[in-house]
Order: C-alpha cells, then sequence, then structure tokens
C-alpha cells in the first residue's frame, strides 16, 4: 500500500496563529476589598480607616500585583483610595483601582495596544480563542480592531474550524 506523506495543511495556507493567552499574565494578583472597612457596611469613617492604614503591615504586597475596590454599593471618598496607594505604592509591582478580573482585562488589553502591527502586515491571521483562561470578550474586539487595519485576512477559531471576520477587499 501506497502510504501518503502527512501536510501540515495549517502551514500550507500560511496562516499566521495568534493565540489570545499571549496577552495574559501570570502574575497573581492580590485583591483589597474597601468593602470590609466599612461602617455597618455602609460608611467609610475616616478614623477607623486611618487606624486601619497604619495597621496594615503593606511589606505583605512587596513586589507584588494588586486590585483595590470596594465590592458593596457604598459611597467612597476619593482620599480613602489616595491613602490606599500612598501606602501600598512603596511595595507593589503596581496597584490597579478595580477588581481583580477588571485587573486582568486591562492587561490584556495595555498588551494587544502594545502589539508589534508589522509581524501581521498583509498577513492571513486566526486568533486562537480556546485556552486555560477566560478573557474578557472586550479583549477580542480591540484585537480585531487593532488588526484590521493591517492585515490580510482575520479569522477566529481552530485551524480546522475558522469563522472568517474580515477580508480586505
Amino acid at each position: 500500500m501506497d502510504e501518503q506523506p502527512i501536510v501540515n495543511k495549517v502551514a500550507k495556507a500560511g496562516l499566521n496563529v495568534l493565540e489570545m493567552s499571549r496577552f495574559t499574565s501570570n502574575d497573581e494578583v492580590y485583591a483589597i476589598d474597601i468593602a470590609d472597612q466599612l461602617w455597618e457596611g455602609i460608611a467609610l469613617k475616616e478614623k477607623d480607616f486611618r487606624a486601619y492604614i497604619s495597621e496594615t503591615d503593606w511589606s505583605a504586597y512587596d513586589n507584588k500585583y494588586v486590585a483595590v475596590f470596594c465590592s458593596v454599593d457604598a459611597i467612597i471618598p476619593n482620599w480613602a483610595f489616595m491613602l490606599i496607594a500612598s501606602s501600598l505604592a512603596p511595595h507593589t509591582q503596581h496597584i490597579y483601582f478595580g477588581t481583580a478580573t477588571a485587573y486582568a482585562s486591562h492587561i490584556v488589553r495595555q498588551r494587544i495596544d502594545k502589539l508589534d502591527l508589522e509581524e501581521f502586515r498583509d498577513q492571513r491571521v486566526m486568533v486562537k480563542g480556546c485556552g486555560d483562561k477566560a478573557i474578557d470578550f472586550s479583549a477580542f474586539g480591540a484585537l480585531a480592531a487593532r488588526l484590521t487595519p493591517v492585515v490580510k485576512s482575520l479569522m477566529f477559531g481552530e485551524p480546522c474550524s475558522t469563522v472568517p471576520v474580515y477580508k480586505r477587499k
């Protein structure tokens, strides 16, 4: 029997496969929820909050990525975020004001914004969206907006099953 060699049709098709996981971070994000400091779950008392700030060991966040947010609907004065920032800043890699999930989305969007588009100029690009980490839908939209002006065509999916997104005329 005459065996035919296995042909890599993806490579032959000239697809530039772009994994969305390329934009994610493996860094752990530590969360600080201001709701834990609210008086009766509704208000922030300056004296109590200042005590929390002075009694907290901020060195526990040395070289960490920290997300600061409030998980309940409460009015948090702007100075509260400033107090936390001034205490965290000497210790952390970065402080994000929002949830850890929003921070992860923020990192992905930053990395998409910094993407070197020349790598994809006049290419047939397939965005591979499946992976271990959930990626916010807005990242896919941001990536399409970045790539559309430079690519020949843009697809989503897996090499065996793609959804056409854009094709230059």
